[in-house]
């Protein structure tokens, strides 16, 4: 065993001889199999050989958003929702409409600990129950201890700028200087800037006040109130856990580096976290570790060192998580056009190698664009980038070229999906005079992929193109290559970036002006099929697959022995997904999804697959 897992089982027996255990509980009767269930789906994800992993060996790909950014605000005291109806709501629409299987759902400390040593356990149930819908629709949920700026009680009623996270008591136990950010155009500033925070951000890390080893019984009372509380099968959705989000020194000790902080402070965190994690009863769920915040910022006199450098291999304990916002066209000085092919192929290619140094699974936990602002008409193409560096490390022009270079498929959720966007009823640091209702209602931010119109009903901000997307949600093997050409619109104009080349006429020919995504992959000989999330854009009737499996349009549904076929996905909301059997050892595969030409040939059929199976075996191999 590494060093890393050494001590932080280590740390576990030191927990349960101080007495900080919570009793196991008794979990509620395992619930039925959801709606649309099959007999491979249900099962936990861990991480293994590097990858995420279902109990039937497949790679698993989490896709989705992060729910929400309301936990930041008072209006609801801390929680995604304003009830379990709403959540009910909302994660039927995230499903259906915008194509998620995954949520990072978001908890707040000042609402679990009011008061110190004594937990809310209100809100956890309330919590739970709102996690609860999103497992019920099929939508695996890792929850995240939330934090932006300390706490929102460091800041005056009549300030520019609010935060969230810690309870009033953790703020009133330090004797922190009256927060100011000078002259700060964004709010993140404030990290670097504002003294009452980064001096507070210095506490928590240091333990001052016992700051930290309360966050930690309050996180462990919370794990275990949530695992006690869900079904078996309902905690076998629950992926893992977020610690810390954003994590950054406040202020560093003289002499150190943003590395050393992220080796001596960071990192021994983090296994105190995961020793709680044990004791809670989620041993088999992973960390989901982020580093120093601007370790990947891409801004050269922001960015700092890190990426857990020396954290050695974290295994399967851990999975690398990370942040990634284009601060160069968010600031609408650094970059002034928009983004484009490949835009962020080196960025999401750094991530993918951490997390293989690291030995583990990678995920971008946050990502996004603001929708409302001087810097909004960038967000179609900045979003489209990012979505297309997930999927691939090889740029659209060239990824035809190198398929095989693509890299793992990154999982990564969305910031953010809050349908109460613009309908907030906000009173900013309790202010009365200050009611925040537009965009996200917290410092201005409005990135939000979804809203409610004036029946109440969810819809989407943003092209459905864009977020309801193909892709590889469980591969039976190892992914090679995948690539997805979404169509995406920036106003009027379609966005291909990624066209089938002109040495495959009849490929082309089939594709016409739809979408298309290619899977490539290679089998282990597990029995459970691959499986790709369909868009709505994809219907069943209408969608074509050419595969070295066989072609089909309109795939029928799914058996043991049907090489391609369509099912429900789990969880009742209408959401679709292709499953494609192959269940030999070794064997390379292809297949090209479309909802281009109507009605093909076989004659289009076939030679469309001759020429993706050529094509196949000169370049993937």
């Amino acid at each position: 065993m590494d060093m890393p897992n050494l001590r932080a089982r280590l740390l576990v027996v030191l927990v349960v001889l101080s007495g900080f255990l919570t009793g196991a509980g008794v979990r509620p009767a395992t619930a039925e199999a959801l709606p649309g269930s099959l007999w491979f789906d249900d099962t936990p994800v861990t991480v293994r050989d590097g990858r995420l992993s279902d109990g039937q060996g497949r790679e698993v790909v989490l896709r989705g958003y992060n729910v929400s950014g309301e936990t930041k605000l008072a209006e609801n005291k801390g929680l995604p929702f304003a009830s379990v109806a709403d959540a009910k709501k909302s994660a039927t629409a995230l499903r259906a409409q915008g194509g998620g299987n995954a949520v990072r759902f978001l908890l707040s400390w000042a609402y679990a600990e009011p008061v110190r040593g004594q937990i809310d356990t209100a809100y956890l149930s309330a919590a739970t129950e709102q996690m609860r819908a999103f497992l019920d629709a099929g939508i695996r949920v890792y929850p995240d201890f939330h934090q932006d700026l300390y706490s929102r009680y460091l800041f005056d009623p009549d300030s520019w700028y609010t935060g969230d996270g810690a309870p009033k008591w953790a703020v009133d136990a330090g004797n922190y200087p009256d927060e100011s950010c000078g002259i700060c155009l964004l709010w993140g500033q404030n990290i670097t800037q504002n003294e009452a925070v980064k001096q507070a951000s210095r506490d928590f890390w240091h333990n001052a006040y016992g700051l930290q080893d309360a966050f930690l019984a309050t996180a462990q009372k919370t794990m275990a109130y949530v695992g006690q509380h869900l079904s078996s099968a309902e905690f076998a959705g629950v992926v893992g856990f977020d610690p810390y989000n954003e994590p950054h020194a406040g202020a560093y000790d003289s002499g150190q580096t943003s590395r050393a902080w992220e080796r001596d402070v960071l990192w021994p965190f983090y296994e105190k976290f995961r020793a709680r994690m044990d004791a809670a009863g989620w041993q088999d769920k992973p960390a989901f570790v982020e580093p120093n915040l601007f370790w990947n910022a891409n801004i050269s006199f922001q960015k700092q060192e890190g990426g857990l450098l020396d954290a050695g291999t974290l295994g399967p304990d851990y999975v690398f998580n990370t942040h990634f916002y284009d601060q160069k066209a968010i600031s609408g000085i650094f970059m002034p056009g928009k983004a484009g092919d490949g835009q962020y192929s080196g960025d999401f290619g750094t991530v993918r190698d951490r997390a293989a140094a690291t030995g583990t699974a990678g995920i971008v936990s946050e990502f996004g664009h603001p929708l409302a602002g001087t810097v909004s008409d960038k967000a179609p193409t900045v979003l489209k980038a990012m979505y297309q560096a997930l999927d691939s490390r090889v740029p659209g022009s060239s990824w035809w070229a190198k398929p095989g270079s693509s890299g793992p498929v990154l999982s990564g959720t969305q910031w953010q999906w809050d349908i109460y966007n613009g309908r907030h009823h906000e009173l900013m640091n309790g202010n009365p005079d200050k009611v925040l209702t537009s965009g996200d209602a917290w410092n201005d931010e409005d990135l939000s992929a979804v809203r409610l119109d004036d029946s109440g009903t969810a819809v989407l901000r943003q092209d459905a193109r864009l977020l309801d997307r193909l892709y590889p949600s469980a591969t039976a093997g190892t992914t090679v290559g995948f690539t997805y050409e979404d169509r995406s619109r920036d106003g009027s104009t379609t966005l291909t970036w990624n066209p089938v080349p002109s040495s495959l006429p009849n490929v082309s020919r089939l594709v016409g002006s739809g979408q298309y995504g290619l899977l490539l992959w290679r089998s282990d000989g597990t029995s459970a099929p691959t499986e790709l999330h369909l868009p709505a854009s994809f219907p069943t009737a209408t969608t074509t697959v050419v595969s070295d499996l066989g072609t089909s349009y309109g795939p029928p549904a799914y058996t043991r022995t049907t090489p391609i076929a369509a099912a429900p996905e789990p969880g009742g909301t209408g959401s679709r997904r292709l499953l494609l059997t192959a269940p030999d050892t070794g064997v390379p595969h292809y297949a090209l999804v479309t909802n281009g030409t109507t009605a093909p040939s076989t004659a289009l059929l076939n030679a469309a697959r001759s020429e993706l199976s050529a094509w196949a075996a000169q370049r993937a191999g």
